[in-house]
């Protein structure tokens, strides 16, 4: 393949399962670790922030919690919690159903995975909510302001951490992702881009559309 013109060059692997083996031999070539996003649900489970940490400090790069590693989170802007949660859940529940069968959706049993492709079962069979994942931080819903607080809460509990990966679920309408992007642009960017010389301060957003 060519070679870049610009070097060196960031090399970024999903972490998915955290194996020790795995992320062992990220650690060992150099390479940096994504948490979330895209087909995943999103978020970053501590352990495996814990364990990204460990394997990077047993190849001799020592870092604070989150460091050389995006973190994945699906967000969805409205004038208040509630608001978003009502019109992101469609796009949530179409998410699972074409996810879930692929293994994205830990811990679900094959009752509820036959459930998802049945919608008279999946209104009976008990299935993971967005309210669930708001909880769990893998979402981020609300008006600009409380995804700023969301985003700050991250931030403090892995300082390493200097970009996020932002978007919606794949399924989502292009309209929904492109109002939301802008939005998010508009008004949650800003808070992040302060004093600092390079332009940004903290966290760095990097904004995308699901794919």
């Amino acid at each position: 393949m060519p070679r870049p013109l610009r070097r060196p060059v960031d090399c970024w692997q999903p972490i998915v399962s955290a194996s020790p083996r795995g992320l062992d031999f990220m650690a060992r070539h150099g390479m940096k670790g994504v948490i979330g996003g895209g087909a995943a649900g999103g978020g970053a489970a501590s352990k495996t922030v814990l364990a990204w940490q460990e394997a990077l400090s047993r190849h001799g790069r020592q870092t604070e919690p989150g460091g050389d590693l995006v973190v994945g989170l699906m967000f969805h802007i409205a004038d208040s919690e509630e608001q978003a949660i009502r019109e992101a859940k469609p796009f949530f529940e179409e998410w699972m159903k074409m996810f879930a069968p692929l293994g994205f959706v830990p811990g679900l049993s094959d009752e509820q995975i036959r459930a998802l492709a049945d919608p008279k079962l999946a209104r009976q069979t008990q299935l993971p909510t967005l309210e669930e994942a708001v909880k769990s931080g893998a979402w981020m819903v609300g008006p600009p302001e409380r995804i700023v607080e969301r985003l700050q809460e991250i931030q403090a509990r892995y300082p390493g951490l200097e970009e996020v990966h932002v978007g919606q679920v794949v399924g989502t309408d292009e309209r929904v992702i492109l109002e939301q992007l802008a939005w998010f642009a508009r008004d949650v960017m800003p808070a992040f881009k302060t004093n600092s010389p390079s332009g940004t301060e903290g966290l760095q957003e990097a904004s995308s559309a699901a794919r």
